[in-house]
């Protein structure tokens, strides 16, 4: 098995398969990377990527040994103008659908067998290409930014499952838990949630409520279930216990609220918004790899070879 990453991620300890640039800039191929010297090359060409092959590295390279990425992306007979046009018609669809189902909580109606078809697409979606499913959510307008938003972090976590080996139950539920994580925003007024400008501090404070609002409001749905309502709560807590509602450490934080912390992150660093420009995913992925303190460095590696 061989993953594509990103060489802002290459660290010394992987087994490097091939540099994608000209031989000229670097022509080692099938080396256990080991030297500053080689690191500071392949980082200096003109390369983006690297094939790394977890099996004979000396590092955990983030995807489980033995899980292939093409069991998570099967090969689809589809040109990526054809991708993209499904991907984009998919997620119309699932946004109209995610709106409904917003509404309906709003006004005190909640069944969760109504994101059932925006979960099937966003599953199908994440099947057909990871790469073109980010690129058809990066442009979000301010009035579906919360919605598309949701359906990107969905379709994240539910490539993050497959290669987290989750199993296909708990995959699921994190498709259905990526579209309701931030359902607690539907109870922020939008002046401030929209708000172009720098928030004050008491503004700060009401936006930093939305995982508790939103998990006090799903949890009196006896259908939601608890990997649902600890995603949604604890989403923004971070690894050294700096983030929120609780301060909560890496310890008390599992492995699908981490799953969802990362593909959040990840998302809206590279939206466009009012007040800043999109990063690219290898400026977000680089961001969040170098910041291991807050964010696990071994699912920022996967989603790095889920999307190269």
């Amino acid at each position: 098995m061989v993953l594509r990453i990103p060489k802002s991620l290459l660290r010394k300890g992987m087994y490097i398969e091939s540099v994608e640039c000209a031989d000229l800039e670097f022509s080692g191929r099938r080396f256990l990377l080991e030297t500053d010297t080689d690191l500071r090359t392949i980082l200096a060409s003109s390369a983006e990527n690297v094939l790394v092959n977890p099996e004979r590295s000396r590092i955990d390279c983030g995807v489980p040994v033995g899980r292939r990425l093409d069991d998570v992306n099967p090969s689809v007979p589809l040109r990526e103008g054809e991708k993209r046009s499904q991907i984009q018609h998919a997620i119309s669809h699932a946004a109209a659908t995610l709106r409904e189902g917003f509404s309906h909580i709003k006004s005190g109606k909640f069944d969760i067998d109504r994101f059932a078809p925006a979960a099937r697409s966003i599953a199908t979606s994440i099947r057909l290409s990871p790469p073109v499913l980010a690129e058809v959510t990066r442009l979000k307008t301010k009035d579906e930014g919360t919605y598309v938003h949701s359906l990107a972090v969905s379709g994240l976590m539910t490539g993050l499952g497959h290669l987290s080996d989750l199993g296909e139950e708990t995959t699921r539920e994190l498709t259905i838990a990526g579209l309701l994580h931030d359902v607690g925003k539907l109870l922020i007024p939008n002046p401030i949630l929209n708000k172009v400008g720098k928030l004050t501090e008491a503004e700060r404070h009401i936006v930093r409520s939305h995982p508790e609002r939103g998990y006090q409001l799903l949890k009196r749905y006896p259908e939601v279930s608890d990997l649902i309502l600890e995603i949604c709560r604890f989403h923004h807590e971070a690894l050294d216990g700096s983030g929120y509602p609780l301060g909560l450490r890496a310890d008390r934080l599992s492995l699908p609220i981490r799953i969802c912390t990362v593909c959040d992150v990840f998302d809206a660093l590279t939206s466009v918004r009012p007040y800043k420009r999109a990063w690219t995913s290898t400026e977000a992925l680089k961001w969040m790899f170098e910041r291991g303190h807050l964010f696990d460095r071994r699912l920022v590696l996967r989603l790095g070879s889920l999307l190269n």
